[in-house]
C-alpha cells in the first residue's frame, strides 16, 4: 500500500502531465528498487545511485520478469512507447520529490536506450522462427534458459 504522500504526489503529476497511466509511475518506482537490488548492487558499494541507462536495464529485466511476453502490451496500455517515455516519467517523479537526481542526471540519459520490439518481444520468439544461423548473444541465451 502506498503512503498518502506518494498517492498525492502521483495525483499531482497526473494533473500536470496526463500522458502516462498511474500504474506506469508505480512500475518505475518498483523497477528502481529492483535495479538497485539486482543490477547495480555490489558487495563493495551496496545500494547506490542508479544512472538512466542502468535504470533502463532494470526496467527491461523487471518488466520481462513481471509481464513476460505481455510487457509490450502493458507498456502500450500505459502509453509508454520508448525509453524516452521512461525518462519523462522519471523526471516527473523527480520534479514531484518522489525520486532524487544528481547534477549529471538528465532526460537525455534515456534517449536511444533500446528498441522496444527488440527488448521485449525478441526474448519470446521461438528459436524455430529465427533466421537460419541466428543465435542469441550470450547474455540473452542465458536469460532464455531461466
Amino acid at each position: 500500500m502506498l503512503s498518502p504522500n506518494v498517492e498525492k504526489a502521483i495525483d499531482h503529476i497526473l494533473q500536470r502531465d496526463p500522458r502516462y497511466h498511474r500504474e506506469a509511475y508505480l512500475f518505475v518506482r518498483e523497477a528502481l528498487d529492483y535495479t538497485q537490488k539486482n543490477v547495480v548492487r555490489t558487495a563493495k558499494e551496496g545500494i547506490r545511485h542508479v544512472r538512466g541507462p542502468e535504470l533502463l536495464d532494470g526496467i527491461r529485466a523487471y518488466g520481462l520478469q513481471l509481464y513476460g511476453p505481455m510487457t509490450l502490451l502493458v507498456f502500450s496500455e500505459w502509453r509508454i512507447e520508448s525509453c524516452e517515455d521512461f525518462g519523462e516519467i522519471v523526471f516527473n517523479m523527480v520534479e514531484s520529490g518522489l525520486l532524487a537526481k544528481t547534477d549529471q542526471d538528465t532526460r537525455e540519459d534515456f534517449k536511444g536506450g533500446y528498441a522496444f520490439d527488440e527488448a521485449f518481444s525478441k526474448p519470446f520468439v521461438p528459436k524455430s522462427r529465427l533466421p537460419e544461423g541466428f543465435s542469441f548473444p550470450e547474455s540473452e541465451a542465458t536469460s532464455q534458459s531461466s
